[in-house]
């Protein structure tokens, strides 16, 4: 298989991988808002009932914005290593400029890994945030049915 059929590979799995993680988070943030929005903290009983769906799908947001970045990294780690390989088959006819390019290329999927997981990192703590809030008001309307 040539070199330059593995680097694209590699970037469009690796940029691929990313962009459907990136997908999967927008997608889940909009459903938990649709859920959070509408949500009746009345029908619940029991405060374990109510956080299991309000936790849900919220630690496949805190794993895509915990993971990202390492996938990113592989990209590069790997991108890289074809490099040098260029490098190795082409001893007598090195171009620097041509190296530089290709090392600086590599390390757009790290850049990529850091995008998609800031945002999910932000999504997931707001989202959390909502939960806390939206248990914190369960409470209340359980203690005003006790009085």
């Amino acid at each position: 298989m040539p070199v330059e059929e593995l680097k694209n590979i590699v970037d469009y799995g690796i940029l691929g991988l990313l962009g459907l993680l990136s997908f999967i988070t927008f997608w889940l943030l909009i459903e938990r808002l649709l859920y959070y929005k509408n949500v009746n903290l009345e029908q619940y009983t029991h405060q374990k009932e109510l956080e299991l769906d309000l936790f849900k799908h919220l630690p496949t947001i805190a794993s895509i914005g915990s993971t990202a970045p390492y996938i990113g990294l592989l990209g590069t780690v790997l991108a890289i290593i074809l490099t040098f390989y260029v490098i190795g088959e082409n001893q007598n006819d090195i171009n620097p400029a041509e190296i530089m390019k290709h090392l600086a290329l590599a390390l757009k999927a790290t850049a990529a890994g850091l995008v998609v997981a800031i945002p999910a990192t932000v999504i997931y703590n707001t989202l959390l945030t909502k939960v806390d809030r939206l248990i914190a008001q369960w409470e209340v309307i359980r203690d005003q049915k006790r009085t």
